[in-house]
């Protein structure tokens, strides 16, 4: 499993950057399967963390993804509305989900090695 160590984790698999960037882990997008469509949040929405702000759907499930900080939505990445597998191939580069800017980090986030001991 695939944990880059800049990264802080959520309980629920999402992935948060310090410039923002949000996605789903690799233990997360392996669980899922194949990703078939992701529903992406408006830019320009207010979130808190915790909130619910998009979908990941599989050909085995729909997964709800969750704010792991709270913000404004400031880019969805586009490429995944044509290419979801994107999600599957690259979580952490090219199949990130969106950005925000942050205005407070969500307080159960996890460093890398706390979240492969609770990922496996």
């Amino acid at each position: 499993m695939n944990t880059p160590s800049e990264l802080k984790y959520a309980a629920s698999h999402e992935w948060l950057s310090p410039d923002g960037t949000v996605g789903i882990s690799d233990f997360a997008q392996d669980q899922l399967g194949d990703v078939v469509y992701v529903e992406l949040p408006e830019v320009g929405r207010e979130v808190t963390a915790g909130d619910t702000i998009a979908v990941v759907e599989s050909v085995k499930t729909a997964s709800d993804i969750y704010a792991p900080a709270s913000g404004t939505i400031t880019a969805v990445n586009e490429e995944l509305s044509g290419s979801p597998e994107k999600v599957n191939e690259s979580p952490y580069e090219n199949g990130w989900l969106f950005k925000m800017d942050v205005t407070e980090v969500g307080a159960d986030l996890m460093d890398a090695e706390q979240y492969a001991e609770t990922a496996e």
